[in-house]
């Protein structure tokens, strides 16, 4: 009973262990099929990407830097504990009194230290007055999370541009091997005619022997796209922070909608939000504390200290004949460099120089943003214009295509009219579906100009 109650049990686990591991394998195989939309790509990219996450880790480090600088404004509290062993003992000189009469006492010398010294000293040391030079410190590092918090948004802002490109990467590499199928096929049609033609002797060698070049063209170019196809998946699954080996869907995306860019109200939106411009700000007021920080030199540093003593000729410290068992003492220093040929005067201009630089620096992002979206709004617009024409090339060229075809069968054209053909007709359609994905990039390009995904 007991030897099939084991047997039951090892069956049971060994099938818990089979279902959860096929349970694995389909749920991989599900998440590696997985059908992206645009607004889940960047979301996940913005979730789990590791440039992400470690300006995410900076910013607790900013914290913690601010945390400690915070520290310095309060008391702090240290001890020591310490021996002497001296090489001898010292006395006093002896001494002779003579009493009247034949009467002489011989006085000895007295010891004036033990051989064995021991010493404990706590010591609690408060600043009162550094010359702004502590909250100059702690403001300083309050700017630094500002300054680490706006890297990350900046981060982002790239990162969510850079995903909806290899995002658009994905399906114009996958329509480019559509669109080199679809010649594949074409020309393997056109071959089997040609073919036929040859073999009744319909047309001469060189006729053939074009369309068979064409088609081991095609399907070097079909061979290609698919290699581009797979290296577009590796990229996007790069900035997810997927295995790079996962076969990752994304969803296509063939509308467009019209858009109506105003370049003002951009432009305002653009020099609010970036946080280029605000990361320059918070640079500034970093100096202006810098420049508090250099000044404090003019000014002397005031500290209470109170110290606490035991001393002894013993470990306990609790006093001997040489030492008090205890003792205190509290005392209020002042300390003033008040002369070093210049040097916080020097340190305070470099600081203002330092901040005529940012302001300047500002003024020639605020430049690159204004060209920056202009740019953008050209991208769109030319976008939005070369559509309509792109998908019209498209059906005049299916439609000669399809006329060339129809007369080579009745062999009033030649060979080079089809082939022709089939080359306007991959080119259109590519530069169809070009206009159409770059039309959604430049809207990418826009919001990220103006500071937004």
């Amino acid at each position: 009973m007991k030897r099939s109650g084991k047997i039951l049990l090892m069956t049971f686990n060994l099938f818990i262990l089979i279902s959860f591991m096929f349970y694995q394998d389909v749920y991989a195989d599900g998440d590696s099929n997985r059908m992206y939309t645009l607004e889940e790509s960047v979301r996940e990219a913005l979730a789990k990407n590791w440039t992400v996450k470690a300006k995410e880790e900076k910013i607790e480090e900013s914290q913690f830097t601010m945390k400690a600088a915070k520290t310095d404004l309060y008391p702090t509290f240290s001890t020591t504990y310490g021996y002497t062993r001296l090489n001898e003992v010292q006395e006093t000189e002896g001494s002779t009194i003579t009493l009247p009469g034949p009467t002489v006492i011989n006085i000895p010398g007295r010891e004036l230290n033990a051989l064995d010294n021991f010493q404990w000293k706590g010591t609690v040391t408060q600043p009162i007055f550094t010359g702004f030079a502590l909250t100059s410190a702690y403001e300083l590092a309050k700017l630094g999370i500002d300054v680490s918090e706006l890297d990350l948004e900046l981060e982002k802002l790239d990162l969510a541009l850079q995903v909806k490109e290899a995002y658009f990467n994905i399906l114009g590499a996958d329509k480019a091997v559509n669109v080199a199928k679809s010649a594949v096929e074409s020309l393997e049609s056109h071959l089997k005619v040609a073919r036929n033609f040859y073999e009744v002797g319909m047309i001469p060698i060189n006729d053939l022997l074009k369309a068979e070049v064409e088609l081991a063209n095609a399907q070097n170019d079909l061979f290609k796209a698919e290699n581009a196809s797979k290296l577009a998946r590796v990229s996007f699954s790069v900035l997810l922070s997927r295995p790079v080996d996962t076969n990752v869907q994304v969803e296509d995306i063939l509308v467009y909608t019209p858009e109506f860019p105003d370049y003002d109200a951009y432009l305002k939106k653009a020099l609010t939000n970036r946080p280029e411009l605000k990361t320059i700000d918070i640079n500034s007021r970093q100096i202006d504390e810098q420049v508090k920080l250099a000044k404090s030199k003019y000014y002397p540093d005031i500290a209470l200290t109170y110290s606490y003593v035991k001393e002894g000729d013993q470990l306990d410290v609790s006093g001997s004949e040489f030492h008090d068992s205890d003792s205190w003492q509290a005392t209020v220093g002042l300390s003033w460099t008040f002369w070093n040929w210049g040097k916080t005067g020097y340190l305070v201009r470099q600081n203002d120089s330092r901040k005529k630089q940012l302001m300047q620096t500002r003024k020639a992002l605020e430049d690159g943003i204004k060209l920056e979206l202009r740019k953008a709004i050209l991208d769109l617009q030319e976008a939005e214009v070369s559509i309509p024409t792109a998908k019209k090339a498209v059906e005049q060229a299916e439609e000669n295509l399809r006329v060339s075809e129809e007369r080579y069968k009745a062999q009033v054209t030649t060979s080079t009219e089809v082939l022709d053909a089939q080359t306007l007709l991959s080119q259109a359609r590519v530069n169809y579906y070009t206009a159409l994905y770059t039309h959604n990039l430049a809207k990418a390009g826009l919001l990220r100009a103006i500071g937004d995904y």
